[in-house]
């Protein structure tokens, strides 16, 4: 069940404990990196470009209820 994003007027809610703050997200990512080594082979990361990402699954940290997280509307939110 793939969940979907937060947007600027929506939040996730647990429906089971009703946790508003505290999740444990599975994302399948792919992406492009540019890495750049330094002389001693030291990696870092300098760009990155998301080409596409899907969250798979979203867990409550206070009640571990997988799969059970819904959109709300963000308390004071334009609709």
């Amino acid at each position: 069940m793939t969940v979907p994003l937060p947007t600027a007027t929506t939040r996730w809610r647990c429906t089971l404990c009703g946790n508003l703050t505290r999740f444990d997200v599975t994302r399948a990512s792919k992406v492009v990196e540019y890495v750049h080594l330094d002389l001693a082979g030291e990696p870092k990361v300098e760009e990155r470009e998301v080409l596409s990402e899907t969250i798979e699954s979203v867990r409550c940290r206070w009640c571990n209820a997988v799969d059970q997280v819904e959109l709300v509307d963000r308390p004071g939110a334009d609709s």
